[in-house]
């Protein structure tokens, strides 16, 4: 499921990706969205992953892949800042990726009076954080009490201001029409599911949703006094910012190993070009 190694670039991509392909997966088999058909199966240890495939036969799953394809190819030019999917009509659960991007700095050897990489992340705590990520969003699906039938599941993209083009649209997605806020029904609850950081990306998922649907969360993920009204600037910019950033010491000396961009953000928002049909078991 995940690289060997997660030390290049690339392989750090191919990690987000596939925690972001995997995470939609549970959501909309957890959720029951789709027939067992829609979807593969896979194991992380002990835990069963069913992962969305192009099923033919079920245009509602065939339409959410293309979607994730479409945020692939953000999350690969850098564009992409936050990823967030939910039901829409009333608004009762909202599902949220956020982001991050990194570069690499030299480091000052300074017994050698040369620059050099220093490892950052091992590969075996980033793979770590990944299980315990998907572990938590599997669990807390469960604990999630039922969808009402009319509901349609839609996904949304904001990005970075400073590096996407104003014409800029992932396949299957379009401009939003109507980027107003979000207004959610019942009594929200922010719940933390988790994060992975390596030496290249940060992504974190967030869920809100009614708290009469949350029927034994765990404490330690519910977030305070969750909002009525969401809006795209603050599914942006969140309140309160785990410190995703690693620090190297190097003879003693602390040199940031990473440096995350963080540019200026504006509301462009891409909602997707048609929406699935309602497929719910």
């Amino acid at each position: 499921l995940f690289p060997e190694s997660i030390t290049t670039e690339q392989q750090s991509l191919v990690l987000v990706k596939r925690l972001l392909a995997v995470s939609v997966s549970c959501i909309t088999y957890m959720r029951g969205l789709f027939p067992e058909s829609s979807y593969g199966t896979r194991y992380l240890d002990d835990l069963c992953l069913k992962i969305l495939r192009e099923d033919k036969s079920c245009l509602g799953s065939l339409q959410i892949v293309k979607w994730i394809q479409g945020c692939f190819d953000a999350l690969e030019k850098q564009y992409v800042s936050v990823f967030f999917t939910f039901f829409n009509g009333t608004v009762t659960e909202l599902y949220q990726f956020k982001f991050k991007y990194k570069k690499k700095v030299p480091q000052m050897d300074i017994s050698s009076n040369h620059r050099e990489f220093v490892t950052g992340l091992c590969s075996e705590d980033v793979k770590q954080a990944s299980r315990l990520l998907l572990r938590t969003l599997y669990l807390l699906m469960q604990d999630l009490g039922p969808l009402p039938n009319d509901i349609t599941l839609t996904m949304k993209l904001l990005y970075y201001n400073d590096v996407t083009p104003k014409d800029y649209q992932p396949p299957g997605f379009k401009e939003d029409a109507s980027p107003g806020d979000l207004l959610f029904g019942g009594d929200p609850v922010n719940l933390r599911v988790g994060s992975v950081s390596t030496d290249f990306h940060f992504m974190k998922v967030r869920v809100t949703t009614d708290k009469k649907r949350v029927r034994k969360a765990d404490s330690n993920l519910i977030q305070k006094n969750g909002p009525t009204e969401i809006s795209y600037q603050g599914l942006d910019c969140e309140e309160e910012e785990e410190d995703e950033s690693t620090k190297i010491n190097l003879l003693d000396l602390a040199f940031s190993q990473e440096e995350v961009i963080g540019p200026e953000k504006k509301r462009k928002v891409s909602e997707p070009e048609k929406l699935p049909l309602n497929s719910r078991k």
